[in-house]
């Protein structure tokens, strides 16, 4: 028994020190697995250069990068991981934010609808609304959110599970920096605030500033989009002529130069965070540039195409020649709003519906394109058209087509669930797409701003235009010269006047409920220019109209003034 027992301790000491000399062993390995990944990780390769064949089939090739090993770890502790989404197709709503950006109340009632609807992701193009810092305060808006309401939307896109993905104008449509006179060095051309001088060192320096402030409020995200569209007038500034004629380079290499340098600074200082940026300037640039620059290793083109018919045929020769190029994935951008005029007040939804049938068409020819895949698609809704110019359609007025956009793509046209799903979200009765229409009292967000615009659309101009061209009376006992010298007959002035001033009634009432309604979504700058631009030309000329009319009929028909 003895000896049994002997034994047994033996073999038992020999399993504990067999396991003793494995967990060794496997450590021994693991710090050297661990001090080998860093070596070549810290390869001094350069950035735009070769890497080493060990890291990339340890590290996703987006992932490569020429960063110390101890700034890795450090920014693993400090910027959350970010989530795998590239077997996701993405479908981002465009929030552009340079005209009538909401209150994050009311963004509040939206994002869960976009969720509902089918978005799992918002494309937040601040521009002016963000709330800058320190040198770069002058670029802020009196209206820009606060740091607290930065963090207050990136919640409600997580709770309502959208990836928000900042975007930042790095090279064209800067109006908003380069309007001040603090930047207007940094212009292309002096007279034109559009596009930045990418030869001037300040210039990225800028960038660099404006890109950082806006990533460390955004530590959820994993894209980040540069802009980098209709670079205006690049290669007629003095210092592009003659860098051009310096290094025997053309528009197309000089865009490529200025896109590395900010891709380069984005990689090296945020690992793992992707970048998208508009493709219609690439479009113009060969192959063989696309490919030397090795921008394709680093960013993915987001092709954008806004009319409401056309042919997969179209374009596919840009998919193609992004494939040449190097691309691994593409995303599509279509438009449920703001790309029919620069002063559109009514979303037309049959438009924008046909542009995303045409959009599906484009996403069956894709297969053919292997290795190039899609990543998502961007449904674009446009405030202005650039800094300058005058509000496109407000939001509250385009939900119909955005759910009818979103709704056709998840399920693949505008099929007859699709059509269900936009009437039981938004509480609709009936769409008329060639009309524009929608029937019902509606219950999505900002609806009674919906039915108002619809009323100033389509009746304010016709009513007060009839009022005031065609009223017989009018034209004939009350001109233009009769108000001028205040000149006029009670008698037949009272023949129209009751009319007039229960028009005019009518539309001061309306109008107050509608300024009441703006104010509860919008900031006062907004609400006053929408007035300015939609309501007060016809408005105002029935006012003047009937101070006139008052003044001069308590005259009792006295000579005419001189």
């Amino acid at each position: 028994m003895a000896f049994q027992r002997s034994h047994r301790l033996n073999l038992l000491r020999l399993v504990v020190l067999l396991l003793v000399a494995l967990a060794g062993i496997k450590f021994l390995f693991r710090d050297s697995f661990t001090l080998e990944l860093h070596k070549h990780v810290n390869k001094d390769s350069g950035f735009w250069g070769d890497t080493g064949d060990i890291v990339q089939d340890i590290i996703p090739q987006s992932q490569v990068l020429e960063v110390p090993a101890a700034k890795i770890i450090a920014l693993k502790q400090k910027q959350q991981v970010p989530r795998d989404v590239s077997a996701t197709e993405m479908r981002l709503v465009h929030l552009d934010l340079k005209g009538a950006a909401p209150r994050v109340s009311y963004l509040e009632q939206v994002f869960p609808l976009l969720s509902q609807l089918g978005a799992n992701g918002v494309l937040m193009e601040y521009e002016d609304m963000f709330p800058f810092k320190g040198e770069l305060e002058t670029l802020r808006s009196p209206y820009a959110y606060s740091e607290e309401d930065i963090e207050r939307i990136q919640q409600l896109a997580e709770q309502h599970k959208l990836e928000v993905v900042p975007l930042v104008q790095t090279f064209g449509h800067v109006e908003f920096i380069l309007k001040h006179e603090k930047y207007q060095h940094l212009r292309e051309v002096e007279r034109f605030p559009n596009s930045f001088n990418p030869h001037v060192p300040d210039t990225l320096a800028l960038l660099k500033s404006i890109l950082s402030q806006v990533i460390e409020k955004h530590r959820r995200s994993t894209w980040i989009h540069i802009g980098a569209d209709e670079v205006f007038h690049l290669g007629e500034g003095m210092d592009s002529k003659n860098w051009m004629s310096h290094n025997k380079g053309d528009v197309g290499t000089m865009y490529l130069k200025h896109i590395k340098e900010v891709l380069s600074f984005l990689t090296a200082q945020y690992w793992g965070l992707r970048v998208l940026m508009w493709d219609d300037m690439l479009r113009k640039i060969s192959v063989g540039a696309l490919r030397e620059s090795g921008i394709a290793k680093h960013v993915s083109p987001v092709v954008w195409f806004y009319a409401p018919d056309f042919e997969a045929e179209q374009i596919v020769p840009f998919l193609t020649k992004y494939v040449e190029s190097g691309f691994e994935a593409v995303w599509f951008a279509s438009a449920f709003k703001g790309t029919t005029g620069p002063a559109q007040a009514w979303t037309p939804l049959s438009y924008h519906l046909k542009n995303h049938l045409s959009w599906l068409k484009v996403m069956q020819a894709v297969p053919r394109l292997a290795p190039l895949r899609l990543q998502g698609v961007v449904l674009t809704g446009w405030q202005r058209y650039d800094h300058y110019s005058v509000l496109c359609e407000l939001l509250p007025v385009s939900i119909p087509s955005l759910a009818i956009c979103l709704q056709t793509l998840v399920n693949g046209g505008f099929t007859e669930e699709a059509k269900r799903k936009v009437l039981d979200v938004l509480g609709l009765e009936s769409v008329q797409l060639e009309q524009s229409t929608c029937k019902g009292r509606g219950a999505f967000p900002g609806v009674e701003i919906y039915h108002m615009v619809e009323q100033v659309n389509g009746h304010l101009k016709e009513s007060i235009l009839k009022a005031l061209e065609e009223e017989s009376a009018i034209k004939g006992w009350f001109s233009p010269y009769h108000r001028k010298h205040q000149f006029g007959n009670p008698r037949n002035m009272e023949s129209f006047g009751s009319k007039v001033l229960k028009l005019h009634d009518d539309w001061e009432s309306f109008v107050r409920d509608l300024r009441a309604q703006l104010d509860r979504i919008y900031f006062p700058d907004t609400v006053e220019e929408w007035m300015e631009e939609n309501v007060n030309p016809y408005l105002d000329q029935l006012r003047d109209l009937v101070r006139d009319y008052r003044a001069i009929i308590r005259l009792n028909g006295r000579p005419k003034a001189t």
